[in-house]
């Protein structure tokens, strides 16, 4: 077959078309680095230039949707490259009201902002990059922390008044992010889990606002949906109108081969961020990823890690994912 295009060879994907190769694509955090915009374009480039993946994930610290709220973090060394969060900022359910729209020209919005605009100047059409966008519920546990269930399911109006503010924040900024050529964005679900809320608790407080934001996307050729942690959701956000969806796959239900049939979107993962990437060898992430592109049968399928490669993780490992997918042609 032809060499594509990373483009051509997503949308291939996504289609569950025949491919020259599969996609394969990991991502990182850039502790530090990822204060500045300018910095987290060269930290973000460096990484594509060295591996080539067929995007690039813009991985800013969580942090930098609610900076502007006053929300404080620090970089304390954590392997797998996030921040460690300061002083929560929602004390009392009267504070969810208290919230106002940020605007995405201010603050750590707008070095994210300026690093995706530094990544499009430098890419162009050549290679794809999405951004992460940390759902609605994601943010209000960096505000709240341990509080937000327990608000949840004693306050919910309050709540909901919250969560509506954050998700205005979040439909500004991909507006602003439109005109730096983003194909789309990374769309992080930390809630969606049987061992947080049930069911009927997310349908209520994560898929409404999450909807709102991916039809803001919906003229953004590349949504990725993250689930983050086990015992999820998938199929409530498989349902989910985006183009890949990424999970714990080999830590949690369901496996590659039983998420295929159960979703239109593209299967994003096959690698395990810790056992894998960081103490395995190469030998055994070329292991994983056969494993994986046999269960899929290499169509309708990125090979990646089931969330963040950590920051630890050798060189080595991730140049043998990058070639594992050259073997499967």
């Amino acid at each position: 077959m032809t060499k594509m295009s990373k483009r051509e060879r997503l949308e291939a994907t996504f289609a569950g078309a025949p491919v020259d190769r599969p996609p394969v694509a990991l991502w990182r955090h850039w502790p530090v680095d990822d204060q500045y915009g300018q910095e987290l374009a060269r930290a973000s480039l460096v990484f594509q230039h060295t591996f080539d993946f067929d995007f690039i994930k813009v991985t800013p610290s969580s942090n930098y949707s609610v900076d502007g709220y006053g929300s404080q973090s620090s970089w304390e060394g954590n392997q797998e490259g996030t921040r460690a969060k300061g002083p929560a900022v929602i004390k009392s359910p009267d504070d969810w009201l208290k919230l106002k729209p940020l605007e995405p020209g201010q603050g750590l919005l707008a070095e994210v902002l300026k690093a995706n605009h530094i990544i499009g100047q430098a890419v162009k059409e050549d290679t794809p990059f999405i951004q992460t966008v940390f759902n609605p519920l994601s943010q209000a546990k960096n505000l709240a922390g341990n509080r937000l269930l327990s608000d949840l399911r004693l306050y919910p109006e309050a709540l909901k008044t919250g969560l509506a503010t954050l998700t205005e924040s979040i439909l500004r900024f991909i507006e602003a992010l439109k005109a730096t050529g983003c194909a789309g964005i990374f769309l992080a679900v930390q809630h969606a889990s049987y061992n947080l809320l049930t069911e009927a608790e997310y349908r209520e407080f994560g898929v409404p606002f999450d909807l709102q934001i991916l039809e803001a996307t919906g003229d953004m050729w590349f949504n990725l949906i993250h689930l983050h942690g086990s015992n999820v959701m998938f199929d409530l956000i498989g349902s989910y109108p985006g183009q890949v969806i990424n999970w714990h796959d080999v830590e949690t239900p369901p496996n590659l081969a039983e998420a295929e049939p159960r979703t239109r979107m593209a299967l994003c993962g096959g690698l395990r961020q810790w056992e894998t990437m960081v103490r395995g060898t190469p030998d055994t992430v070329v292991a994983e990823a056969r494993a994986a592109l046999q269960a899929t049968g290499g169509r309708r399928f990125i090979l990646g890690t089931g969330c963040v490669t950590p920051i630890t993780a050798p060189t080595s490992n991730i140049l043998a994912a990058r070639k594992a997918v050259e073997a499967a042609q």
